[in-house]
């Protein structure tokens, strides 16, 4: 529940983007009860002459005396509280009964139609749902309920609901298997967050009692290299590194050995960042995949790909390029506190349905974890967790 709540607050770029929208949405409904147009306007009555003096009804001609006045007796009982009578006053409702019996009913609402599906298309791919997702969310979300009246908080319910269930198959955590060492390669572009993300899985899976090795194949950029080394002493996690420009293909297959024989549960093997437009640094991903598959034929066991959630709609491709080339098995999201495009997320899940692992909203250790696809789909759009 603490991460939910974390989770809600740090996307609250992406809800409350989602919220400004359905409520736009509603707001721009079509006035349901239209003037009549002149023709169908009732004519207005004819004036009647004035009567004259003999068309006047007589006066009458006595005018009746009250009756006498009786002896005063009891008053007149009253009901007791709570018993209904028949007066006119018992039907209106009372002064509590008018505060509290407003509630959703007096949400604005607006009927759901053609016009109003395009508006919530719209919405949902201004946050990054992409344009297939988003009309398969809105097709679901309208099925048996064309001509209702929805409100905003309905309107979310019924997102959450959606988006949820494309999320739920793809809500798997890392697998952990008996193979030792199991080898997890970690790739992604520059930038998306893969050197933090191997310090949380190690001080996590150090946490849980597993025996895990770190290997800094980022040989090309010294920072990556003392990054690592310092989330690996924070974790109690040794880190395998090479000298400066060495070959990281050679560095991942000298790795896996020191691994075996230190008996490690995990092996974690960070790469260099490479663009997916860069052809030659793709390839040399492929090269470290060929040499790993020599020292163990079902090598890499956990082929993670780190992706940026500011990037947007262009996470799409890195999957397809990455998963070509380095048959990716799973999927980590980082970033999620700093962008109104969480919606890729589940455009993610709806078209490549591959794992999500977890999704990261900080720095800190505890900003990583395994993906939950309501908790997601209710901070996503800015509501309570379920049950909460």
């Amino acid at each position: 529940m603490a991460f939910f709540h974390k989770l809600k607050e740090r996307l609250f770029k992406s809800s409350s983007r989602l919220g400004e929208g359905l409520e736009a949405v509603v707001a721009e409904a079509p006035d349901e009860s239209p003037e009549p147009a002149p023709s169908e306007l009732p004519a207005p009555p004819t004036e009647t002459p004035a009567p004259t003096p003999s068309e006047l009804p007589p006066p009458p001609a006595e005018v009746p005396t009250p009756p006498a006045e009786t002896p005063a007796g009891p008053p007149p009982e009253l009901p007791a509280p709570g018993v209904a009578t028949d007066a006119p006053l018992a039907t209106r409702p009372g002064i509590l009964g008018r505060l509290f019996g407003r509630g959703e009913s007096a949400a604005p609402r607006r009927v759901l139609d053609d016009a109003m599906l395009e508006s919530l298309e719209e919405v949902l791919i201004q946050a990054d749902m992409g344009v297939e997702t988003a009309l398969r969310v809105t097709a679901n979300l309208a099925e048996g309920r064309m001509g209702r009246r929805l409100s905003v908080p309905e309107i979310k319910g019924l997102l959450a609901d959606e988006v949820a269930r494309i999320m739920e198959p793809v809500a798997r955590p890392l697998p952990i298997y008996a193979k030792k060492p199991q080898v997890v390669l970690v790739v992604g572009v520059n930038g998306s967050g893969k050197t933090t993300t191997i310090g949380k899985l190690a001080s996590q899976f150090r946490a849980a009692g597993k025996k895990v090795v770190i290997a800094a194949g980022d040989t090309f950029r010294a920072a990556a290299v003392e990054q690592l080394q310092v989330w690996g002493a924070r974790a109690g996690v040794p880190v395998l590194t090479a000298p400066e420009g060495s070959d990281p293909a050679s560095l991942a297959f000298d790795a896996m050995d020191q691994a075996e024989r230190d008996g490690a549960d995990l092996l974690l093997i960070d790469t260099a960042g490479r663009l997916q437009n860069r052809q030659d640094l793709m390839e040399e991903l492929a090269k470290i995949v060929r040499v790993i598959r020599k020292k163990d034929a079902s090598a890499p066991h956990n082929t993670l790909l780190v992706l940026d959630a500011t990037t947007g709609q262009n996470a799409l491709s890195q999957v397809d390029i990455f998963r070509k080339l380095a048959d990716v098995s799973g999927l980590v999201m980082t970033k999620l506190d700093g962008t109104a495009k969480g919606g890729v997320l589940v455009a993610l899940a709806d078209r490549f349905g591959l794992p999500i692992h977890a999704i990261g909203v900080g720095e800190q250790i505890d900003d990583l974890a395994p993906f939950d696809p309501q908790d997601f789909a209710r901070a996503l759009v800015g509501l309570e967790a379920a049950g909460g």
